[in-house]
């Protein structure tokens, strides 16, 4: 199948903008263990069971050590040139748009549909969060500072560097230099695993995942077959095809398929394509529209999308 031109320039682009060595957007975050001990919690009843999550906005309000390390961390990632997004800053803008209120689907009996963190990785669209745990520890008259501080890649989730450490104990000074110095001597090593992954990202792809499924009214399926380019081969085969052309290094993994769905994992998309002459980001959202608008083009098929997080979107056909 011929290779839709958003991919070769997204690859074009994404070898020129290599050489500039981009950085990962980034976002620090203080850790659900840390809001949970602390109190810093938001409880709803689900059905019989209390749920906590964590309330960030509280945590800023409330607690100055905390704000503080986030800042620091912060600053320190700052030095090493990493784009930054601000935790409050994000936070006001998830409350302009109402986000917040969407946590809830009812008083009586409703479930939480979107946890705060899934909210702001939705919002801040940052590459990697910062999950930060801090505690102070006294020995005698001196106090010394612990962390935990985990990279999450904001799109799967998943762990991509790590790091832990005790400041040297000391009777004078500020709980500020404290977390500096006993963070400094370890965000080489957590930056060069951050930007390794990054730099992944960059040769292979953002890893995200696709769900392709059908609604009730539509007519055929997925291995109903249609003609394309001389060809006739089921839907579902078509749209494979389409999985192929378009992803980095043709990597993807088809998981499960059926006549009425396809489960596409460890789709790797670009991170950035060119529109009107300008960079973009490439998100999930984006690149599935590519895919609704090929089998609008192609074979007049209705299609909607639907997001399920930053990471992962489904591709509904029969409606729009």
């Amino acid at each position: 199948m011929k290779k839709l031109l958003f991919l070769s320039a997204a690859l074009m682009l994404a070898a020129s903008t290599f050489g500039q060595a981009k950085k990962p957007t980034i976002m620090v975050v203080p850790s659900d263990r840390y809001c949970i001990e602390k109190g810093y919690v938001i409880k709803f009843n689900n059905q019989g069971t209390t749920i906590e999550l964590p309330d960030y906005k509280k945590l800023l309000q409330n607690d100055s050590d905390m704000r503080l390390a986030i800042s620091k961390i912060s600053g320190i990632m700052s030095d090493r040139e990493f784009p930054l997004k601000d935790l409050e800053q994000e936070l006001r803008n998830m409350s302009n748009e109402s986000a917040e209120t969407s946590l809830l689907t009812g008083s009586l009996g409703g479930s939480v549909v979107e946890s705060p963190i899934d909210a702001l990785k939705r919002t801040a669209k940052a590459d990697i969060i910062m999950d930060l745990d801090v505690s102070i520890e006294k020995q005698g008259p001196k106090n010394s500072i612990r962390f935990i501080l985990n990279g999450i890649d904001a799109y799967t989730s998943k762990n991509i560097a790590s790091s832990t450490g005790v400041g040297s104990p000391s009777t004078s000074a500020s709980i500020g230099l404290l977390i500096e110095e006993a963070v400094l001597s370890h965000m080489d090593e957590f930056a060069g695993r951050l930007q390794a992954h990054f730099d992944d990202m960059f040769n292979n792809g953002r890893e995200v995942k696709i769900m392709v499924k059908l609604f009730d009214g539509f007519d055929s399926n997925l291995e109903e077959e249609y003609e394309y380019n001389g060809e006739s081969e089921a839907l579902g085969t078509f749209i494979e095809d389409w999985m192929d052309d378009n992803t980095m290094n043709h990597r993807y993994s088809l998981s499960d398929a059926t006549e009425n769905f396809q489960r596409y994992e460890q789709v790797r998309i670009p991170l950035y394509y060119e529109r009107n002459g300008r960079q973009r980001a490439m998100d999930t959202r984006t690149y599935v529209n590519n895919l609704k608008k090929f089998l609008s083009d192609e074979f007049k098929l209705d299609s909607k999308v639907y997001m399920r997080g930053l990471g992962e979107a489904w591709l509904i056909i029969g409606e729009k």
